[in-house]
């Protein structure tokens, strides 16, 4: 069954269709639904106190997005997650990273480099609490901050997808202790360059941050 807390009646502030999008797709990010699991629309509409049709809409644009899949038979499910999968993002995110991390180092001010190390000074305190749960969201706005940095559109999308993929995968193979002390490293690497505006030293930081870790995400499975 699925946990319905992050379900419930939904305010008139954006089309319902939205609405239901955003939380399922929150719902999935934070494995409240797990690759694998059945969507049962009629439930869904219940829960939310809709009609199936923003429902139906919010499921053919999860399907769009990737995160959802309808199968003849077996209804719709959280999309499953494999390593191939994940070879495939770390190469996307060889490429689209180190570009971010140049174009930020382009616009780099002050406010932007507070603001990263503010979520760096979370990201340790997190980890120093044991509050593991925190760290995926709090490394995702790292780099949501970075993304928008760089003025462009594509650039904020393309890593917010790559994001929620990731997420998505540490639910199933969570990242320990040790690796998560190195990704704070690597990302203060990344302001460090910032910083200095050296676009090309943010590049290369940048890129061997995914390199560090497509190697424990995948090159260890």
């Amino acid at each position: 069954m699925m946990d319905k807390a992050w379900a419930g009646r939904l305010p008139a502030v954006k089309s319902k269709a939205e609405l239901v999008y955003e939380s399922v797709r929150s719902a999935i990010a934070e494995g409240q639904l797990r690759p694998g699991e059945r969507i049962n629309m009629d439930e869904l509409a219940r829960n939310f106190g809709v009609s199936k049709i923003p429902v139906r809409e919010a499921v053919k644009r999860l399907e769009s997005d990737g995160l959802l899949v309808a199968k003849v038979h077996a209804g719709v499910t959280v999309a499953e997650i494999d390593i191939k999968e994940m070879r495939g993002v770390f190469l996307a995110r060889d490429a689209i990273e180190g570009l971010v991390a140049g174009l930020a180092a382009h616009n780099a001010d002050d406010q932007l480099v507070s603001r990263l190390n503010e979520v760096q000074q979370s990201m340790r305190k997190a980890l120093d609490e044991g509050d593991m749960a925190a760290l995926p969201g709090l490394n995702s706005d790292f780099h949501r901050t970075l993304a928008a940095a760089t003025g462009y559109r594509i650039l904020t999308e393309l890593t917010e997808q790559l994001l929620m993929t990731i997420r998505r995968y540490r639910i199933i193979e969570p990242a320990n202790t040790t690796n998560w002390r190195s990704v704070i490293k690597e990302h203060d690497a990344i302001v460090a360059a910032l910083r200095a505006g050296d676009s090309e030293a943010a590049t290369a930081a940048a890129r061997a941050h995914t390199t560090a870790q497509a190697r424990y995400e995948v090159d260890e499975n």
